[in-house]
């Protein structure tokens, strides 16, 4: 497949043409205010979501050089979902505008590498100043303002969210799963749980409920996939 090779400055207004058609569906989803995006799926209904990330992944521009702009802005939603889990549509925000203020510089004639510099000790400064700002939580009811934040708004979730955090500790893990019913449920799992049951019936315990219980057993973990007993030799011989 022929690829196509651009240089300077129509590259860069090509990619700055596509980052901003992206950054301009997201960010107006930005903020307790921010307004809904719809987006069109290949299958299914239409979906309707004021997440930015989610608004970024969906967005394809039929330019390559337009769609590779989409795609920085991309990375930059994913990385920030991946890392933090919020902030996705501010750090769009903020990637869009420094990526038009620096096309600027350097076409007006500043060294790129000068100019990476100084993005890079404004973002020091800028974080630092951040850290002496930053309210820290402190209690239950904090947690549920921010959690409402994140929920867009929604009390209930936040509340909902704010109990979870406080029953499982800083240490503790809180999934979030897609429900069957109407209602907004919360369960505490104690321990490790994985949903895959058991491999075959003969695990069966109880055959009246098909249920394998079993009483404090060993427990081999293991960092690869086992496929052949021979795999079990070196342990069994030690």
């Amino acid at each position: 497949m022929a690829k196509q090779i651009m240089f300077s400055q129509e590259a860069r207004r090509q990619i700055l043409e596509g980052l901003s058609k992206l950054a301009g569906a997201v960010k107006v989803t930005m903020g307790p205010t921010g307004r809904n995006v719809i987006l069109q799926k290949s299958f299914g209904s239409p979906r309707v979501t004021k997440d930015g990330v989610s608004v970024s992944k969906e967005v394809e521009l039929p330019q390559p050089f337009e769609n590779m702009g989409a795609k920085l802005i991309n990375q930059v939603a994913s990385k920030t979902s991946d890392e933090v889990g919020d902030g996705t549509t501010a750090a769009t925000v903020l990637a869009e505008a420094i990526f038009r203020e620096g096309f600027k510089a350097v076409s007006s004639g500043v060294n790129p590498m000068a100019l990476k510099r100084g993005i890079d000790m404004a973002v020091k400064a800028a974080v630092g100043a951040i850290e002496n700002l930053a309210i820290k939580v402190r209690s239950k009811e904090d947690l549920a303002k921010v959690a409402t934040i994140s929920a867009n708004g929604d009390e209930e979730i936040g509340r909902l969210l704010a109990d979870a955090l406080e029953e499982v500790g800083t240490e503790g893990v809180v999934e979030i799963e897609e429900g069957k019913s109407l209602e907004t449920e919360k369960e505490i799992v104690e321990g490790m749980q994985f949903d895959k049951g058991f491999i075959s019936p003969y695990f069966v315990t109880d055959p009246a409920s098909m249920e394998c219980v079993l009483t404090d057993p060993v427990i081999l973990v293991h960092e690869k996939k086992i496929s052949n007993l021979r795999d079990f030799v070196p342990l069994l011989e030690a």
